[in-house]
């Protein structure tokens, strides 16, 4: 058993759609990146990542090569999933958390959950997504940004 922990944030700015867990969320807001900056996802393939001794997401992905321009992070996640496979590992489990003020985010994890588990070939079970504001404090609680972690486990 091997275990990986993955943290992103993105700033929160106007005229970008707001996608997290692969998921379109209505909001007045989207996170700025170089991909489609799913935090959610992107800290997942951290996760996964430096359980398999791989290193990061930048590392494979750079937010400097224009392929990766608006990339979907899914399409991300399963190239992750297929690096690490090709490893010889497989994913448990993994258990995230969104970091933010707004939007809410309750009634769209299970879609998220759905949507990260079909690209990576598991069952839902296996994804869990939880969310909780920072009570108004730091970035994130100001509504600049959305942050998320994940801790990984693979065999």
């Amino acid at each position: 058993m091997r275990v990986g922990i993955g943290y992103d944030i993105h700033r929160l700015v106007e005229g970008r759609p707001l996608i997290l867990g692969g998921v379109p969320v209505v909001h007045e807001k989207g996170l700025l990146g170089h991909s489609d900056a799913d935090v959610l996802v992107h800290a997942i393939c951290d996760a996964i990542l430096g359980a398999a001794g791989s290193g990061d997401i930048g590392m494979h992905f750079p937010d400097n090569d224009p392929q990766y321009k608006d990339i979907s992070s899914l399409e991300l996640l399963s190239n992750t999933c297929r690096m690490v496979a090709a490893k010889g590992f497989r994913i448990i489990n993994l258990d995230t958390i969104v970091f933010a003020e707004a939007p809410k985010l309750g009634s769209q994890r299970h879609d998220m959950q759905q949507m990260i588990a079909k690209t990576m070939n598991v069952a839902a079970e296996q994804v869990n997504i939880k969310a909780t504001t920072t009570e108004g404090l730091g970035v994130i609680g100001k509504g600049e940004g959305i942050g998320a972690m994940c801790v990984a486990l693979i065999e």
